[in-house]
């Protein structure tokens, strides 16, 4: 299984995805390390990416999915996956990558930008991104009111999964 968590920048992907994944003992991605030395710039300047801009990270992204889906190797990756044709891209296997979305208001992930440090990319950016979002209507969708912790729970709850193994079978 491949599990995406997926959102606007702010909304915790990296936090409850990293979470999800130690709780489960699988790899833990996060789609920022794939993006080109161009688009961070372009982002640190303040700049929203264009779909030409995301091409090749969403394929060199699906050619990470694909790779450990090949192996066997479970994985949870941290990804914005805004428009539905982006998660498309990113679906390579229907039946073995699922999506979470973590939602939440514009105020609270404008706080929580304008809190963390270190990161590319600025609270500036953060309508453009919700601007661009298209809702799943295919994701497990949380509301990232919850603390990190209850939202693993819920993803683990909803995916019948349990820490460090692989989905239980019905």
């Amino acid at each position: 299984m491949f599990l995406i968590i997926m959102g606007v920048s702010g909304s915790g992907k990296t936090v409850v995805g990293s979470l999800l994944a130690k709780e489960l003992g699988w790899e833990f991605l996060d789609a920022d390390d794939y993006h080109s030395p161009q688009n961070v710039a372009k982002m640190q300047s303040g700049i929203p990416l264009t779909d030409d801009d995301r091409g090749e990270w969403l394929t060199a992204l699906a050619g990470v999915i694909s790779d450990r889906l090949d192996h066997d190797t479970p994985a949870v990756l941290a990804c914005s996956a805004l428009k539905q044709r982006y998660r498309d891209v990113l679906r390579v296997d229907p039946d073995r990558v699922r999506f979470v979305y973590l939602k939440g208001s514009a105020d609270l992930i404008a706080k929580r930008m304008r809190d963390r440090t270190g990161h590319f990319m600025p609270p500036g950016l953060l309508q453009s991104q919700l601007s661009t979002l298209e809702e799943p209507e295919d994701a497990l969708t949380l509301n990232i009111h919850h603390s990190p912790k209850e939202l693993v729970d819920q993803i683990l709850q909803h995916f019948n999964l349990r820490a460090h193994s692989t989905p239980r079978q019905p």
